[in-house]
């Protein structure tokens, strides 16, 4: 069930007459703003008496006034229980990413080990868990680095090759893995079926979190070998012995039990860092780290609350731990725990106030959390100096809030592609970065390649669509510069700085030429101003970028056949014309005649081959 308030007429909300008809069910409510967008999402266990309180006038904190003087429009959802709109709240913050929410930025997928589905299985990462197919699959971890780390030990360890199916299908002999002993080569028989099932079985239960057991059983092997006299095959168990030792000296935390989900919470000055530890059989298999703003200033416990019920409402790939330590007493949490246990089937135990290990565990979270709040600000404040040098090179009267930086990147005029960076304030906004595949103009043509991404990008700040930036850079010299100004004065884009960074005579860093508005105005930075830092920053990210989608674009065009995308050309019928001519030259060049001669090939569908690889 929904309800709607408008404002009244005047263009004020009128709160008096919507509070007069909110009922006292649980539910959602959702703030909207005079322009239809999306300003908060929240949930209350009693709707009216939790929207009545934003609209007490003398007891609101500064942020929330702030979102309180904008709603035009209340949207209300009635819901059968306050799980029911703990659910729903979440999957409504995730899916219109409010900006007074606090809302959970990172959204990768998560790595897996994965054996595969086969008589001698390969171990290997893989990331995409909906295209999961057959084999055994362990996970998924949080921290790509701990699993990268997982791997190697279990390479060393138990030399489980990694070689693909088709690599290990033509070996003839064994490869450099096994010289170094990081695979026992069962593609040359170098290892017995048995043995070979033998190392798999350990490294499993090494990856389900007994590495006790897994030692004990080799210890067990190492003894019965030396009763055999086989002491080359003994030293051999020994070693996995002392490399598994090894592993278990290194952690930081292993205790052979308890499998915990961590969250602690640090905030200062409108901004909160959180750190997650995820230990399994007493082990910290990874972490993760996110920083965020506090809009609304909202207390510790209300953050956290929040961010745990978005951690894992809005994912299903990690369920929770059996239980989860936390650094504040969340709110609410007997509702938080039905939603777990109806998405997941688990109802952890929530605990705030730990002893001994836990207690250990805890406390690593929140120094980590400390830390990355202390790195972001450092970053926050180091950014902040470079904007404010810039200002000053740049002799604007307005402080700086964001940049955008355009660079073209090809292979001799191969699958062009133009990047767009964005900073702000924090640094590198990353979910505005964009790129552009560059079609209809000539090879090699950077200043047009240039122009066209401009164009594209100015044309949605023009409608609107995007923020004006403060100062927009182009990678190139004067050439750049003027296909920039040419393009934004076209569009009759004005009140924004134009800046072009050539590189110098040496092309080595700190000697670029900055052109600054017309080409005339050349000059060159010292090597220490931090306005110089930034600009070399931006630029080397949109390079970056740019490379890496142009990288992506040709390597897809190289893999993809030129006879895709003809009606009646299936793979069959491409793979007979390749085998009939040869190759993708002699296809092109063949005649309409010639093409009739290829077994599948009838005259009308040799003149729609023709016809497509002949345009007019």
């Amino acid at each position: 069930m929904t309800d709607t308030a408008e404002s009244s007429p005047d263009g004020l909300f009128d709160s008096k007459s919507f509070l007069a008809q909110v009922t006292r069910a649980p539910g959602i409510y959702q703030m909207y703003a005079a322009d239809g967008k999306i300003l908060y999402v929240g949930k209350a266990r009693n709707l009216k008496n939790r929207l009545s309180s934003y609209f007490r006038s003398n007891q609101l904190p500064i942020k929330t006034q702030a979102l309180v003087s904008r709603i035009a429009n209340i949207e209300v959802t009635v819901t059968r229980s306050e799980t029911e709109a703990l659910l729903l709240e979440q999957n409504l913050i995730k899916a219109l990413k409010p900006p007074f929410n606090i809302l959970l930025r990172d959204d990768k997928s998560y790595p897996f080990l994965h054996f595969s589905d086969h008589d001698w299985p390969a171990l290997t990462i893989k990331r995409a868990r909906h295209q999961r197919g057959a084999g055994e699959w362990f996970g998924p971890y949080p921290s790509a680095n701990s699993v990268r780390e997982t791997l190697q030990l279990l390479y060393k360890v138990f030399q489980i090759r990694q070689c693909d199916d088709t690599t290990f299908s033509n070996r003839s002999r064994p490869c450099l893995q096994y010289q170094i002993k990081r695979c026992s080569a069962p593609c040359t028989g170098e290892i017995s079926a048995l043995a070979y099932q033998e190392d798999l079985k350990h490294a499993r239960l090494l990856l389900e979190g007994k590495s006790q057991e897994v030692t004990d059983r080799l210890a067990e092997k190492m003894e019965a070998a030396a009763a055999e006299l086989d002491f080359e095959q003994a030293a051999h168990f020994r070693d996995q012995i002392q490399q598994l030792r090894q592993l278990q000296i290194q952690q930081d935390v292993d205790t052979g039990v308890g499998d915990v989900d961590v969250f602690a919470l640090v905030a200062s000055e409108g901004r909160s860092s959180i750190s997650l530890l995820q230990v399994r059989q007493g082990r910290l298999i990874g972490t993760r780290h996110f920083n965020f703003e506090n809009p609304l200033d909202a207390s510790d416990e209300s953050t956290l609350t929040a961010f745990v019920a978005q951690y894992f409402l809005t994912r299903t790939s990690l369920p929770p731990a059996p239980e989860i330590l936390l650094s504040h007493e969340l709110e609410e949490a007997e509702t938080l725990q039905e939603a777990l246990q109806d998405k997941f089937g688990v109802k952890p135990r929530l605990a705030h106030r730990v002893r001994t290990q836990r207690a250990r565990w805890l406390e690593l979270a929140q120094t980590n959390a400390q830390q990355q709040l202390v790195s972001q600000r450092n970053k926050t404040e180091q950014q902040q100096k470079r904007l404010e040098d810039l200002q000053t090179v740049l002799q604007l009267e307005e402080p700086i809030t964001r940049l955008e930086c355009f660079d073209i990147s090809h292979s001799q005029g191969e699958a062009t592609v133009a990047s767009c960076v964005v900073f702000d304030t924090e640094g590198p906004r990353k979910q505005d970065y964009r790129r552009f595949n560059i079609e209809g103009v000539a090879a090699g043509d950077d200043y047009a390649a240039m122009a066209q991404a401009l164009r594209r990008r100015y044309q949605r700040i023009k409608k609107g669509e995007v923020p004006l930036p403060d100062v927009l850079i182009v990678d190139g010299g004067k050439g750049q510069l003027n296909a920039a100004r040419e393009l934004l004065k076209e569009l009759d884009i004005t009140g924004l700085q134009l800046l072009g960074v050539a590189k110098g005579t040496t092309r080595k860093p700190g000697l670029e030429t900055l052109f600054i508005e017309t080409p005339d105005r050349g000059m060159d930075l010292p090597g220490h101003r931090p306005a110089l830092h930034l600009i070399q920053h931006i630029r080397d990210e949109s390079h970056r970028f740019a490379i890496t989608g142009h990288r992506q674009r040709r390597d897809k065009a190289r893999k993809t056949s030129f006879l895709e995308g003809i009606k009646g050309v299936g793979s069959k019928r491409r793979q007979a014309l390749l085998r009939h001519f040869g190759g993708r030259k002699a296809v092109a060049e063949a005649s309409i005649e010639a093409l009739c001669q290829v077994e599948g090939i009838n005259r009308a569908l040799a003149e729609e081959i023709h016809a497509t690889l002949h345009p007019h």
